[in-house]
């Protein structure tokens, strides 16, 4: 067995995927700096901030020395590992099982038809008994799976065989793959599995797409070719904007499933994860989400991967590390990442239009901006966002929604301000040029919102802009949209404004849905008439005694009953309550686009890519 620098190897045995559980080897050669080795259990997974705590799937733990002989283990804290090494010890060997059943793209998942791998779900790191620096030199990882599966992976391969798993003993093929430092191997996936990868070159660039389908469904060949020629439109729309990027091999995968949706970026890898009718013909709205997710999570690759918070330089995944500026990061990916899609032609100006509404229907239906700022709403990401409950947007933002919406704000005040000459595209490209890793900065690597602000008011156009930043992020208020979209030429507006003479439902303000014939209360939208009276989990039952358990019902009952007062009986706990109101009518809030746009708007979705 060849040494690599560190003297550390990774191995995992995906071998055995009824059980749903990875076999998974960690061997640690000496020198040992004390007689106890701990091992420490990442918390959290880079771009994903909450603690999920992946050691409680871990079982069956052991160590061992050069000899066989077991080491005695223990556990330590909540998240570690304490083993005694005798002196004269030269290796030491791990091994134990990890219950690998989570669909998502933050965690391990693994069956008989492929393994999804991330790093900080699957192994543990040494943090005292070695010397430290050994981490950050080169590792060796390798992979036992069966024959005929094919890994995709950022981590360069360095060769493959046939045999007998060294961790289980059962036939497959090993794959040995060599990483650079303790940063590229936290931050890289592996998911392999039986169907081939696909490469293919953009821009001098090599990418590389693996998909994956939770049922074994068929991806439809002429959706796939049509992505494939829309993901290149998107990759050149970046680089046109932050230049071709000197590190090569990017791999996409892709995971089809029948609901669940989410993606996770890495440093030259993403995982994209979306219901399978986005590579069905017919479904345009699916399909369009599929582009944009892909095109977010591919410019994470500078806006967080290479361009990160400052104290986000070296993740410390054992404990929450907090960022106030989470708005930008995400936020910024979100509105930038779409406005790509646009001018790469990916998608139409309809489609961004489109997007728009559904966003601005989400924003006006919520009221937490009132309540919490940006700052505040990314600093407290790791109790917040992940842990949403009933009541949670009356008080609190998305720093996703709100962020890209003052992003677009911002954007419109830098163009007015320059005529024309520069966004906040630009302001990302010029943060990378001064402190992104990888893009041979000019200054300290790494972010603060003071780095924003001294490059945003060196921009022609941005001299004036830095107490207007402080004020958009630091706020409790809604960004003015109106505003932001009049400079473009045009105008928000309601979707459906109601037609004089028809007769109208009165309004809820409530989130709805409907449970084996039960309408169900799952949340309150902003200025909600009846807030104080259903609370969420109730039912709906009846509406001035006619009986609703259908949203059509429902809306039937409520026909024509504006400024009328209307008994509503609901169910709660168990129990048949009801109580009288007087109801208004839906607002009408603006969230649709009208007209056609000026010059401004024009140039503003144009593409950059040379003809």
């Amino acid at each position: 067995m060849s040494r690599t620098a560190s003297g550390i190897r990774f191995q995992i045995d995906a071998t055995e995927g009824a059980t749903r559980r990875l076999r998974v080897g960690l061997e640690i050669e000496g020198p040992f700096t004390s007689r106890n080795l701990i091992l420490h259990f990442p918390r959290w997974v880079p771009g994903s901030y909450f603690l999920r705590e992946p050691i409680q799937h871990m079982t069956e733990f052991t160590a061992k020395d050069a000899n066989g002989q077991l080491l005695k283990a223990s556990r330590q804290n909540v998240d570690a590992m304490r083993i005694q090494v005798p002196e004269g010890t030269t290796r030491v060997a791990i091994q134990y099982r990890l219950l690998a059943d989570d669909l998502s793209v933050r965690a391990n998942h693994l069956d008989l038809s492929h393994l999804h791998m991330m790093p900080p779900f699957t192994w543990f790191l040494p943090t005292q008994g070695i010397d430290s620096e050994r981490l950050d030199q080169s590792h060796t990882i390798e992979v036992h799976a069966p024959e005929d599966w094919i890994p995709a992976t950022q981590y360069a391969l360095e060769n493959n065989t046939k045999a007998k798993g060294p961790l289980t003993g059962n036939q497959g093929k090993t794959h040995v793959f060599s990483v650079p430092n303790r940063d590229e191997l936290l931050d890289g996936i592996i998911e392999i599995n039986p169907n081939p990868i696909q490469t293919w070159v953009v821009d001098g660039r090599t990418h590389h797409l693996k998909l994956w389908d939770s049922g074994g469904h068929p991806v439809d060949k002429g959706m796939l070719a049509r992505f494939k020629e829309d993901m290149d439109r998107v990759v050149k729309e970046h680089h046109a904007l932050f230049g071709v990027p000197s590190w090569d091999n990017y791999v996409t995968v892709i995971q089809l499933t029948e609901k669940a949706r989410g993606g996770l970026e890495h440093l030259n890898s993403q995982t994209s994860m979306l219901p399978r009718q986005c590579l069905m013909p017919g479904h345009e709205d699916a399909y369009k989400d599929l582009v944009s997710l892909f095109s977010h999570e591919y410019l994470h690759q500078w806006n967080v991967k290479r361009l990160r918070p400052r104290n986000f330089l070296n993740y410390d995944l054992q404990k929450e590390s907090h960022s106030d500026l989470l708005w930008w990061f995400e936020g910024g990916t979100s509105w930038l990442g779409d406005m790509l899609c646009v001018r790469s032609g990916a998608w139409t100006e309809e489609d961004w239009r489109k997007d728009f509404m559904r966003k601005m229907k989400r924003h006006t239906t919520r009221n937490g901006m009132e309540f919490e700022s940006l700052t505040e709403s990314s600093h407290d990401a790791w109790i917040h966002l992940y842990r949403g409950h009933a009541f949670s947007r009356e008080t609190q933002i998305s720093y996703y929604l709100e962020g890209e919406l003052t992003m677009m704000e911002l954007d419109m005040e830098l163009r007015k301000r320059s005529k024309g000459l520069n966004g906040v595209c630009d302001l990302m490209a010029l943060l990378c040029q001064r402190h992104a890793l990888e893009c041979n900065p000019t200054e300290r690597l790494g972010v603060t919102h003071k780095a924003i602000r001294k490059a945003l008011t060196s921009m022609k156009g941005g001299g004036r802009l830095g107490g207007m930043l402080d004020a958009m992020v630091n706020r409790k208020a809604a960004p003015d949209m109106e505003k932001t979209m009049a400079y473009f030429g045009l105008k928000i507006e309601a979707e459906k404004p109601p037609k004089e003479g028809e007769v109208q439902p009165a309004w809820l303000g409530l989130n709805l849905s409907v449970k084996a014939g039960r309408i169900v209360l799952g949340s309150h939208m902003s200025g909600s008439p009846v807030r104080d009276h259903l609370m969420p989990g109730d039912e709906i039952v009846a509406i001035n005694g006619l009986r609703t358990a259908t949203t059509g019902a429902l809306e039937t009952a409520l026909k024509g009953m504006i400024g009328t007062e209307v008994t509503i009986t609901y169910a709660h706990e168990g129990t048949l309550c009801e109580f009288k109101i007087m109801l208004p009518s839906a607002p009408n809030h603006g969230v649709k686009l009208a007209g056609k746009g000026n010059n401004r708007w024009r140039s503003y979705i144009a593409t950059r890519q040379a003809d």
